[in-house]
């Protein structure tokens, strides 16, 4: 049994709460602004950016895929230094074969954005689930993979603001799984990326599921057989192979939100996957990009009462400052999310002592994300909520009537520098807060250039939105863009160093449910107003340090450029 960390027990007094609405939070001291009118949380701003509001006239069929929704993807396609929006689509419900193409969104100089998907050329008809963002060829462009229900597709950056259809040409073909999250990862440091592909279930829609009155519910994943996950390895050309199974990833699950980073400090990348109402799972990297399942014993494959639980979503994240890298993952209603406070080698389930607890039970979580939302030097938590089973709707819930039960609220938690979490209150909370909906995806980044994340979520059924971070700043902050050679060093682990603190955080786009995040690394810094230096162990597993200087800046860091540790 590990030692539980003494940070991570929070003061008495943190867990009383006041339940302010059925979407509100925690009482929380006001933030002070320089005039009456500034915003104080986060703003809904989707319709000010361009983009449709408006939802689908659409009833459903009960059919599990249309349930579990599509996610979103942030990323500069078209390298002019800011973040477009890749927008997953599913079809209407009860057509599921009918083409449903993808929206790229590309942000303009007044952060507006327009659909450029026609011109781009990246378009996949296919059921929309989950993207992987990349560069593959190590051109400095990122490449797309679409996860979908059917066939899989994946797109190569031309360079020029356009794609082109290579999944026949790139060796991703016969896919026709149920693919969810999906990852990039350099899995046998040879310089290349690979990708990491769960999968859900074998769906089939004949199978029907009720409930205790014979009224028709949505299928878990039980109702179905389970399925391995896949491991495809880039062969330097751009070319990909299926090896999932030859290089020991055997063990069936339904997989669905996936992280890849060094769990155990061996300078090789592990990954762990989250399955819906099984055991998840942690692939620990044996050193020569084969693995091994070691979920169990690692203390992640189940929560603290040793049961499997239906996972969705996972945040990364060193949320008690130890500099060591901590785990939430979503679940269901009547299921806690779960925090599994990491020392480096294993884990152990913390979650009564976060502080969320009373909150998150009755919540059905998707997409989450830890970022420091006010940067005063510590992680905070943002969850996208939303249903899977028939409930008494909640208040704030304005959905067609077949989806109104199914519509909750999402979540923010504050840190409060002890691993102990606040329910933020409206003010704080914002637009993110205040809809009841059935919110899938979820992704982070810098959208305005402020020095502070923004969110992007998805729906099962409705509009992507955009929530810009208007909270008051406490701190500075830093943004780290880790490069190997022209693309971006997914998995490079990076700590920032200023006087006796150290924050940690990973390279990586894809984490969350169905979605990928700006991969440059983001870090609040409270009060620090010097960086003192930069400590990177790249994914090739060279060590480097780089020296830090002034707060309040975006740097770029290359492998090879710093000086051995």
């Amino acid at each position: 049994m590990l030692e539980l960390p003494r940070t991570l027990f929070p003061a008495p007094t943190l867990l009383l709460a006041l339940a302010l609405s059925s979407c509100g939070g925690e009482a929380q001291p006001p933030a002070t602004h320089d005039g009456p009118a500034a915003p104080s949380g986060f703003t809904d701003i989707t319709a000010a950016s361009g983009l449709p509001t408006a939802f689908p006239d659409v009833v459903g069929t009960h059919a599990l895929i249309e349930i579990m929704g599509p996610g979103v993807a942030l990323f500069d396609y078209d390298g002019d230094g800011d973040l477009d929006l890749l927008e997953g689509r599913c079809p209407p419900p009860g057509h599921v074969g009918d083409p449903a193409p993808d929206r790229l969104w590309q942000r303009q100089a007044d952060g507006r954005y327009v659909d450029v998907s026609a011109a781009s050329g990246l378009t996949d008809p296919g059921y929309g689930q989950g993207f992987a963002i990349g560069d593959v060829d190590n051109d400095g462009d990122p490449d797309v993979f679409c996860a979908n229900y059917g066939p899989d597709a994946f797109f190569l950056n031309q360079g020029d603001g356009t794609f082109v259809d290579a999944t026949a040409e790139s060796g991703f073909t016969g896919t026709d799984e149920w693919s969810c999250s999906a990852a990039f990862f350099d899995a046998d440091r040879d310089g290349d990326l690979d990708l990491f592909v769960p999968h859900y279930a074998k769906f089939d829609a004949s199978v029907v599921c009720r409930r205790q009155d014979s009224s028709q519910e949505y299928c878990g994943p039980l109702a179905f057989p389970s399925t391995v996950d896949s491991l495809w390895i880039n062969d330097g050309s751009g070319r990909f192979r299926e090896e999932g199974a030859a290089r020991g990833i055997t063990a069936k699950g339904s997989g669905l939100g996936v992280v890849c980073a060094d769990f155990t400090g061996d300078g090789w990348c592990d990954v762990y996957v989250a399955n819906d109402a099984s055991a998840n799972h942690l692939w620990i990297n044996q050193g020569d990009g084969n693995f091994v399942e070691d979920g169990v014993e690692r203390g992640v494959a189940v929560n603290r009462f040793g049961k499997p639980e239906g996972s969705m979503g996972i945040a990364i994240g060193d949320v008690d400052g130890n500099a060591e890298l901590d785990l939430l993952v979503t679940n269901m209603e009547e299921e806690n999310n779960t925090l599994y406070a990491g020392d480096g080698q294993a884990f152990q389930d913390v979650t009564p002592h976060a502080g969320m607890t009373r909150f998150d039970l009755s919540k059905t979580g998707f997409g989450c994300a830890f970022f420091d939302v006010d940067l005063d030097g510590d992680l905070d938590l943002a969850v996208a909520n939303g249903r899977v089973r028939r409930s008494k709707p909640e208040s704030k819930a304005r959905l067609a009537p077949f989806w109104q039960p199914f519509g909750e609220c999402n979540a923010l938690f504050m840190n409060d520098g002890t691993a102990a979490f606040v329910r933020a209150d409206e003010g704080l909370g914002g637009d993110f807060i205040a809809r009841a909906e059935i919110t899938r995806g979820l992704a982070v980044g810098d959208l305005d250039g402020d020095g502070d994340l923004d969110l992007v979520t998805s729906q099962s059924i409705g509009p992507l939105r955009i929530y810009r971070n208007d909270a008051p700043h406490r701190g500075h902050w830093l943004q780290v863009r880790a490069r190997t050679g022209k693309r971006d060093a997914l998995g490079a682990d990076i700590k920032v160093r200023c006087g006796t603190r150290v924050w940690r955080s990973v390279a990586m786009a894809g984490q969350s449910y169905v979605s990928s995040r700006d991969p440059r690394a983001h870090f609040g810094l409270g009060e620090a107003t010097l960086v003192d230096g930069i400590e990177v162990i790249w994914p090739s597993g060279r060590r480097e340090r780089f020296d830090g200087g002034a707060v309040d800046r975006a740097i770029e860091i290359v492998e090879g450029a710093g000086r051995a540790p």
